[in-house]
């Protein structure tokens, strides 16, 4: 209290000038040291890049980094094996007017298996994989594949890599009609595409040692962009890809000029609760727009009750891969209802009403079952199902990546039928330089395999709102 007196008597014992200026003086510090702690609070936090090692047996003193070439290949005695298989099929009568509710209708499931028996030719999808340039590089242990593809050189084009990675069910072949729309030109840019298959999905090895989770494969990514010389480069990823990207730039952003996502996942908080509460009769309180508030609400049956109904999957591999894995590693028409089911309602909700699940809406028989023939060959779906397993071993909640915030520029799509609708609002709480958000107009989970067109235009107008263009 003495040394307060004291201050006072000293301030009112100035003239006005002097008083004047001694505010003007406090106030600036004042301010200086705000704008510190603000900088501060605001500074890109990185997590660390870690190491590992996936492959059988002890880690040798020095590892084969070269790339080349690798060619998808089959076998008559491959496709022999199959067409037993499917003629061995035992099916279960579906449920009256069911449609798709209990899961893939087997009448239906029935009309695709005889497609695929009978008309799918597997060597001829072959041949249209390699129709772009595939690679494999050893990291970690893991001997990784991934496609290739430049851009046509053209005067004055500026080339932008680009490395896009999938999710599950799906793998590097959802790309395949994206890749010639983003290597293009485009008012004077075009991507140059990397599209990995992540370890343990098609043709990458799978991790032969428990542990290999999204920053594990992030680090793998970020090795490979290395290798190949990039040392700026642009990502794009939905589902996992989603989380593989955005751990990518906490760890190296630096690197990372542009992050797209078409699946965003917001963090849990006081924010988000009260966004809940007010958003339906307030929304520009909170920051929604009335599309938000359309996608979003009622909340319960649009998110918590559909994510019930869907994530089934989720649970039995995040805790048990091994068991579910025996089952449809060795049935082709078990692994085909698995695995397409999710293309019929993570497309729309809507086709769980219809006994054919709007498959072809969207996709043709040949695209689906390539993208099955995919995982059988490689017979990948159980190692694929243990990549929930590893990232979920621990509350997902308390991951280091949970906690860094994501400083790089920044692009969102939201597609109408995505398995959960993140607003604006929501995604600036993790990502804090968002560039472009934009309400895609249709489409779902699956966005480059469903609309390439819509996706394609939305990462080009991205990345030159980046690059200033």
């Amino acid at each position: 209290m003495q040394r307060l007196q004291a201050l006072k008597e000293s301030f009112f014992g100035l003239d006005v000038v002097q008083q004047q200026q001694l505010l003007i003086g406090s106030a600036v510090a004042a301010g200086g040291i705000l704008a510190y702690m603000v900088h501060r609070r605001r500074q890109a936090k990185t997590i660390p890049l870690g190491e590992g090692w996936w492959g059988a047996g002890q880690k040798p003193v020095s590892e084969d980094d070269r790339i080349y070439p690798f060619k998808v290949e089959t076998t008559d005695k491959e496709i022999q094996d199959l067409h037993e298989r499917i003629d061995r099929t035992r099916y279960t009568d579906p449920l009256e007017d069911s449609g798709f509710h209990y899961g893939f209708n087997s009448t239906y499931l029935q009309k695709v298996v005889s497609y695929w028996r009978h008309e799918f030719d597997w060597k001829k999808q072959v041949a249209m994989l390699n129709q772009y340039p595939h690679f494999k590089t050893k990291i970690e242990g893991l001997d990784v594949h991934f496609i290739h593809v430049r851009p046509q050189p053209r005067a004055n084009q500026k080339v932008l890599p680009l490395m896009l990675v999938h999710g599950w069910p799906g793998s590097f072949f959802e790309f395949y009609k994206i890749v010639p729309l983003l290597t293009q030109n485009h008012d004077g840019i075009a991507f140059e595409v990397i599209c990995p298959s992540i370890p343990g999905y098609g043709y990458s090895e799978a991790p032969h040692k428990q542990g290999f989770d999204s920053l594990a494969a992030s680090r793998v990514f970020l090795t490979l962009m290395e290798r190949l010389g990039f040392s700026e480069f642009y990502l794009q990823g939905g589902d996992w890809g989603s989380l593989i990207t955005t751990n990518m730039a906490q760890m190296k952003p630096d690197c990372v000029k542009g992050l797209h996502l078409n699946m965003c996942i917001s963090t849990r908080g006081f924010r988000v609760l009260l966004s809940l509460m007010i958003g339906p009769y307030l929304p520009f309180l909170v920051g929604f727009s009335r599309e938000d508030v359309r996608r979003l609400f009622p909340y319960f049956e649009k998110n918590v009750w559909e994510m019930l109904r869907e994530s089934g999957y989720l649970h039995i591999q995040g805790t048990k891969p091994d068991t579910a894995g025996c089952g449809v590693n060795d049935s082709p028409v078990g692994l085909a209802a698995y695995l397409l089911e999710k293309f019929s309602s993570w497309t729309d909700m809507k086709n769980r009403a219809l006994e054919d699940g709007g498959l072809e809406r969207k996709f043709s028989l040949d695209d689906l079952l390539t993208s099955v023939m995919i995982y059988w060959t490689t017979r990948s779906i159980t190692t694929s199902m243990r990549f929930y397993k590893e990232n979920f071993k621990s509350n997902p909640n308390n991951r280091v990546d949970s906690k860094t915030g994501i400083f790089v520029p920044t692009g969102l799509a939201a597609f109408p039928s995505e398995l959960m609708h993140c607003p604006k609002s929501w995604a600036q709480i993790r990502y804090r330089n968002i560039y472009s958000y934009t309400f895609m107009p249709r489409g779902g989970h699956f966005a480059a395999f469903e609309e390439p067109q819509l996706l394609a235009n939305d990462i080009v107008n991205f990345a030159k709102k980046v690059e200033k263009l």
